[in-house]
């Protein structure tokens, strides 16, 4: 069984089920399944053969479920990307991602046209319709770029046929998901058929979801933790997806209320917003039977705040793209832990080790591996950071953790984030926690920064609610719940904190901006 012959499943024992809602209208998974029968027939059509590298340039719409679905039905490689990368960052993967056809949104059609002559090993480009004056756009274009330039409409429109899907083995290559690296260019992990449903299938039952579930889809669909949790799961389980072109705390509150949602996934900020929004309902939520938090450490504080008000217990997770993600969730049907990703999810095992390999004892500090059937096979091209990455069969997440006796882990910074202070560890979430716990703050980051008497100070920068707050007020609050070398030297009061697309607060900007 893979993804796509369960979806096709589902058409063909509900097939008037709705699959996903989008702008209003529903399709169904029978429709579903026809479009991308039929998307899959006009890719083979022009030339997209059985491990073809396909580059999908689409944010929160249908066109990025259909093509999806479609290459990986005749065996092709899809390569998701941001499509709000600049064009250095699109280049780069399409040519080390070896991309055959591009499919992109219209909005995109100026690096489109670019990319003719930068890349020509792509064969075709497919360009969603999402604008009324696409036609105008579109007939603007070079006659160079017409030869290589069709409209997704077209394409399905001029099908000539729909393919049964093609037979791939477990271990075949379904997607390439660039991380975004530390250092460096971002590096390609293959996930495999069998890696992305084992997820899909276990994370589903993890959360119990069923055909009756309805699950908002705003996080990122091109990202790991979207892909997974709010498209792969539910579509394999028979539910609904209410995809949401983009994240606005209104239309999140209205969408759940129209739909009756009962899913949300998003990251931290997003529950951060949600709290935030002055004009939000606190009964719009009242449907959800689960909230679900990933993609970064979620402030206990925050948890707290939202769950009281809006009567919603937030399960909290943990993942990373190499393991299609998720490997470890808090519980949803019993008492869970505040702070802490939860327990293994079934068939995954998480452990922490030490510098040497070698677990270490419960409560201690160590790097958290992974191992499991949703592990990925490599990055593509790159085979020493593989053997770096995975040894004996773990994958090495980089991640620092701690286990409790009941097995729950507990994540403590990100390896490369820790902070030494005079020959001390200072872990930036645990000074985050304590910013997060002040009524007056709402966002929070800490880094480090080099200091000629200790190695390293503490840096923290907040945004804050209540404007009249000092410096001097902040500091003397964290006195109060840390150790004085873990007290920030540096508080910089700014308008708003650098974020990823998915919302994660972006720490690297940050010590980047220090250095300039």
């Amino acid at each position: 069984m893979n993804l796509v012959e369960k979806v096709r499943q589902q058409a063909f024992e509900q097939p008037e089920k709705t699959a996903y809602h989008f702008l209003g209208k529903g399709t169904s998974y029978g429709e579903l399944e026809q479009t991308i029968s039929r998307f899959a027939g006009a890719l083979k059509d022009l030339g997209v053969q059985k491990g073809d590298h396909i580059g999908l340039l689409l944010g929160n719409t249908p066109h990025f479920i259909i093509s999806l679905y479609a290459s990986m039905r005749i065996g092709a490689v899809a390569i998701p990307i941001n499509p709000i990368y600049t064009a250095d960052e699109i280049s780069y993967i399409i040519k080390n991602g070896d991309v055959k056809v591009v499919i992109a949104l219209d909005m995109l059609l100026p690096l489109v046209e670019a990319g003719v002559q930068g890349f020509p090993q792509v064969t075709n480009y497919i360009v969603c319709e999402t604008t009324p004056d696409i036609g105008e756009k579109y007939a603007a274009l070079s006659d160079t770029v017409k030869v290589k330039t069709k409209l997704f409409t077209q394409v399905l429109a001029g099908a000539t046929r729909s393919v049964d899907p093609v037979e791939v083995a477990p271990d075949d290559t379904a997607i390439i998901l660039y991380t975004s690296g530390t250092t460096g260019h971002p590096k390609g992990a293959m996930l495999t058929h069998n890696n992305l449903y084992s997820n899909a299938r276990d994370i589903g039952d993890y959360l119990k979801m069923t055909h009756e579930d309805r699950v908002i889809a705003t996080l990122p669909v091109f990202h790991v933790f979207a892909l997974t949790v709010v498209v792969n799961a539910p579509l394999t389980r028979g539910a609904t997806i209410l995809l949401a072109p983009r994240f606005s705390p209104g239309e999140i509150f209205e969408l759940a209320v129209t739909h009756k949602a009962t899913v949300f996934a998003g990251v931290p900020t997003m529950f951060n917003f949600l709290y935030q929004f002055e004009g939000g309902d606190v009964s719009a939520l009242s449907t959800l039977r689960v909230a679900i938090s990933g993609g970064s450490s979620l402030p206990v504080s925050l948890l707290h705040n939202f769950e009281n008000k809006f009567n919603v217990r937030i399960s909290e997770g943990y993942g990373l793209s190499e393991a299609s993600p998720v490997t470890c969730f808090n519980p949803i049907d019993r008492d869970r832990k505040p702070g802490s990703i939860g327990q293994a999810i079934i068939n995954v095992e998480n452990k922490v080790v030490d510098e040497t390999g070698q677990e270490v004892a419960i409560g201690e500090v160590g790097e958290l591996i992974v191992r499991g059937p949703n592990v990925m096979k490599g990055y593509y091209k790159m085979p020493e950071e593989t053997a770096v990455t995975i040894r004996d069969g773990w994958l090495y997440t980089g991640d620092l953790a701690r286990k409790d006796e009941e097995d729950y882990f507990f994540i403590v910074d990100r390896k490369k984030d820790l902070i030494i202070v005079g020959g001390f560890n200072v872990y930036p979430r645990e000074v985050e926690e304590v910013l997060y716990s002040h009524s007056g703050i709402v966002e929070a980051a800490v880094v480090g920064f080099p200091d000629p008497n200790f190695g390293e100070a503490v840096h923290a920068y907040v945004v804050l609610k209540d404007p009249s707050l000092t410096v001097e007020n902040i500091q003397e609050y964290c006195a109060q719940h840390i150790v004085k070398y873990k007290v920030p030297t540096v508080i910089e009061i700014i308008d708003e904190l650098p974020k990823n697309t998915t919302g994660k607060i972006l720490r690297r900007s940050l010590k980047e901006a220090m250095k300039a």
